[in-house]
Formats: C-alpha cells, sequence, structure tokens
C-alpha cells in the first residue's frame, strides 16, 4: 500500500512525523530516501517528537548514528559517507536493522538497501518547489 503526502514546509513535515511515530512499534526500521535538504532530518525531528525524544536531534553524518531516548530508543543513521554496505557491518551499526529494541530511522537508505529488512517503512522524499514537499511512505 502506498500513502502520498505533500507537505507545505518543515513545520508539516515535523508534524507527519510525530504521527507516523504513534503507529511505529519496537523493531521497525524507517528508510529513507532523498536528495540533500529534502527534509529527511526533519523528518527524523518529528518522529523523535512523537516518540517523546528530549534532546536535540541532529545529523549523524559524521558519527554515522545517534541513539535518543523517548518512550523508546530512537537508533538514527546517516548512510551517506557509506560507500559499501560492509562498512556499517565493521563499525556494528547493523545490528539496528532491525533494532532489538526501539525504533531505527535511516536516512539515505537507498545505500545500504540489502540491510533494510523486509516490511520496513520506506519514505521517500522530494522536493517540489519552495518549502514543499512529496513524500511517498510505503511499506515493503
Amino acid at each position: 500500500m502506498e500513502r502520498v503526502v505533500i507537505t507545505e514546509g518543515p513545520e508539516e513535515t515535523m508534524r507527519l512525523g510525530e504521527e507516523l511515530a504513534g503507529e511505529l512499534k519496537e523493531g521497525d526500521v524507517v528508510a529513507l530516501v532523498g536528495e540533500l535538504g529534502t527534509g529527511k532530518t526533519t523528518l527524523v525531528k518529528g518522529i523523535a517528537l512523537g516518540l517523546f525524544v528530549r534532546e536535540p536531534v541532529i545529523s549523524p553524518s559524521f558519527l554515522l548514528a545517534r541513539t535518543y531516548h523517548g518512550r523508546v530508543p530512537l537508533h538514527h543513521l546517516d548512510a551517506y559517507r557509506i560507500s559499501h554496505v560492509s562498512e556499517l557491518r565493521e563499525v556494528g551499526l547493523d545490528e539496528f536493522l532491525p533494532p532489538e529494541e526501539g525504533i531505527t530511522a535511516v536516512e539515505w537508505a537507498d545505500r545500504v538497501e540489502e540491510l533494510i529488512p523486509p516490511g520496513s517503512l520506506w519514505i521517500e522524499l522530494e522536493h517540489l518547489s519552495g518549502d514543499r514537499r512529496k513524500l511517498t511512505l510505503r511499506r515493503y
């Protein structure tokens, strides 16, 4: 099943993430795909809000991963700098795919697609114009 949502700005993208958090359960993986600046981190910030994470969420680009604590742990991975899936395995981040505890959100998930488990929520983000974004959500 596919769902398409158009957001008019970062606030709406965050609100969508917050709503999604209510639908996610422990062990879920959210795979985010989209060019730079399409709102992947903004969406994760919304998911964090919905999970009652109190600390600021920032992109883990240079660290590859951050874990935030809320209703359940939120593991935030960024595969932008990954050139091969073996790099994630070498540093042990594949243990979050799927996580034993919490929820994992993976930015640039298409770069590590073979590690994303079946049944994950894939969200493709596209820049339309200005602050408008098109988000296509599918579970497969």
